[in-house]
């Protein structure tokens, strides 16, 4: 028996599984919390693992470029242009007046863009910063012979403090935004990032996931690898 949707004073449709986030889309979303993870636990423990850290960076470098295409790319709940909302839709949303046709609920709501916008952005400058840092001790990033020393002591300030602050507290809101849909809404949203498939009503768009677009995902992650590696020889 398949889940059903509830609606008040008529019958519920009944659901069925569409595919709403794509194999690169999910690979791309593991691999960077287990990057992101990575590199605030090598930073933290300092000395030989930051060996690990600049490593763990360099990926974290590879994966954002790939979203940026990916977004551009990929499948149809991953775009951004399907969850870049307009004030007014987001204001809908918090009052509870969004339209069926909208399908808000889908892929990231209004509420969810936020927050991948605001991961990516802190992420592209928490790499920009540790790109041209310098610690004045061992670590330098590939790029900071291309700026001034006041410019590199100024970015490596802010990435061992308080970016990364803002982004370790941006993984915590995260986390704690999917405990609150599992335990207050009774939304499973790992689930959906696992299996790529959510029951919805029938009708509702479903993302392309075939073997053409992983093959041309795994070109893109192939170009994002090699920008990143070559960034990282900048500096040798």
């Amino acid at each position: 028996m398949t889940p059903t949707a509830s609606t008040s004073g008529t019958p519920a449709p009944e659901l069925a599984p569409v595919r709403v986030w794509d194999f690169p889309t999910r690979a791309f979303h593991w691999a960077l919390a287990i990057a992101v993870v990575g590199s605030v636990v090598s930073a933290k423990i300092g000395g030989n693992a930051m060996v690990w850290h600049f490593r763990f960076g360099f990926l974290v470098l590879a994966l954002v470029v790939f979203r940026v295409l990916w977004g551009l790319l990929g499948g149809r709940w991953s775009r951004f242009v399907n969850f870049i909302y307009a004030p007014a839709t987001v204001l809908r949303y918090l009052r509870g007046q969004a339209r069926a046709e909208e399908h808000l609920d889908v892929g990231h709501n209004p509420l969810g863009s936020f927050s991948v916008f605001a991961l990516l952005g802190v992420l592209l400058v928490q790499l920009g910063t540790g790109l041209v840092a310098d610690d004045e001790i061992a670590n330098l990033g590939p790029l900071n012979r291309f700026v001034a020393s006041e410019t590199g002591l100024l970015a490596t300030s802010w990435h061992k403090e308080f970016g990364q602050w803002i982004l370790i507290g941006l993984v915590v809101l995260h986390v704690a935004a999917v405990l609150f849909y599992l335990l207050a809404r009774k939304t499973n949203l790992v689930k959906p990032m696992l299996s790529g498939d959510k029951w919805l009503p029938p009708g509702t768009p479903a993302s392309t996931d075939t073997a053409r677009t992983r093959t041309k995902a795994l070109l893109v992650a192939a170009a994002s690898a090699a920008l990143a590696f070559w960034v990282s020889q900048l500096g040798t």
